[in-house]
């Protein structure tokens, strides 16, 4: 049984540095975890350590992307320099190694006519999708400026992985604050506040109609949907108010991707089954924040029915959405000195 883990992250030396270069409202407080335990070397590494972690796991292939807040806070001039470094490094390690890694793209949200050619160049690299964020700076992602990223993302068959972010400052103050740093911290970022925040970039696209403008784009929503489905009953009386002619649920069901991100808790792979189906499931373990065990991941995969839903959530939906060919060396699709597409 093949294991196509989608969620998986890394970094560099030089993107941190100018992340941590921001000034302290600009910062993002989420890149303290980058930094606990053995995360900063592992995230470092995309190559041999990585793919022998993935070896002791059980995992076949990764889906790389950069852990958050990737280039997000940056400046414009500066997100788009270091998105493209970023992406063509990344597009360097799937080279490396053609049949245990492929990609997330990196996008300079923070210059929105920049973004569909960053886009399109790393689909031209064999770029599987994009993982982005549902706000830059006070721009949320779908306010009008990007409204050709999803037209793009489309046409080009590139899916969309919102990743969850810290809530802004203010937001911090007001709802997380008042623990100690470190409580304060993970209650607004993995403990509750990321969530919130993912699910509320979706909703807000789905209510913006754009899934109904592009009824082919697909997303995808870490952590068994941020929350999101297991609010449908809810949410599905704010797509009547906004007008819409489809209910929030149904477009979860056609438009959104769930992946596990390493949660691998019976009842939440249940809820999922209960609010969409099977082929919209995809297994990820959200390296290197979580590790669970091979033992650990057989375990989880007993909880599916049949050998067919077993095959689907560990590899065979992650092929279909991303188009990866089981046949196929990435490295034939482009040239292996200059990473442009052939």
């Amino acid at each position: 049984m093949t294991v196509i883990a989608i969620e998986e992250h890394w970094t560099t030396p030089q993107l941190a540095a100018a992340l941590n270069a921001l000034s302290e409202e600009s910062r993002d407080d989420s890149l303290a975890f980058n930094e606990m335990g053995d995360n900063l070397a592992r995230l470092e590494d995309i190559g041999d350590a990585r793919i022998a972690a993935m070896d002791q796991q059980g995992i076949d292939m990764q889906i790389i992307s950069l852990a958050p807040p990737a280039t997000t806070p940056l400046a414009p001039a500066d997100a788009v320099s270091l998105s493209r470094d970023m992406n063509d490094l990344a597009a360097a390690a799937v080279r490396r190694h053609p049949s245990r890694l492929r990609a997330m793209s990196t996008l300079p949200m923070a210059d929105p006519a920049a973004v569909v050619v960053e886009l399109e160049r790393a689909a031209g690299l064999g770029f599987v999708g994009a993982m982005v964020y549902g706000r830059t700076g006070e721009t949320a992602l779908d306010d009008p400026c990007y409204y050709d990223l999803f037209a793009a993302a489309a046409a080009l068959g590139q899916p969309i992985f919102i990743h969850p972010q810290s809530p802004t400052r203010t937001i911090r103050d007001a709802a997380y604050a008042g623990f100690d740093p470190m409580t304060s911290r993970a209650l607004s970022t993995f403990g509750w506040g990321w969530h919130l925040e993912a699910a509320l970039a979706a909703l807000r696209l789905i209510l913006r109609g754009t899934f109904d403008r592009h009824p082919d784009l697909q997303i995808v929503l870490g952590h068994w949907g941020e929350l999101l489905p297991f609010w449908s009953d809810r949410t599905d009386s704010v797509s009547r108010i906004a007008g819409l002619e489809r209910k929030t649920s149904d477009y979860l069901r056609s438009n959104v991707f769930i992946t596990s991100s390493g949660m691998f808790n019976p009842a939440l792979l249940q809820h999922s089954l209960a609010v969409t189906t099977v082929d919209h499931l995809l297994f990820s373990t959200d390296y290197p924040f979580l590790q669970p065990t091979r033992p650990e991941i057989q375990q989880f995969l007993t909880e599916f029915d049949t050998d067919d839903d077993r095959e689907k959530f560990t590899s065979g939906n992650a092929r279909r959405l991303f188009g990866i060919d089981a046949t196929q060396d990435w490295g034939s699709v482009v040239d292996q000195d200059t990473g442009k597409a052939k």
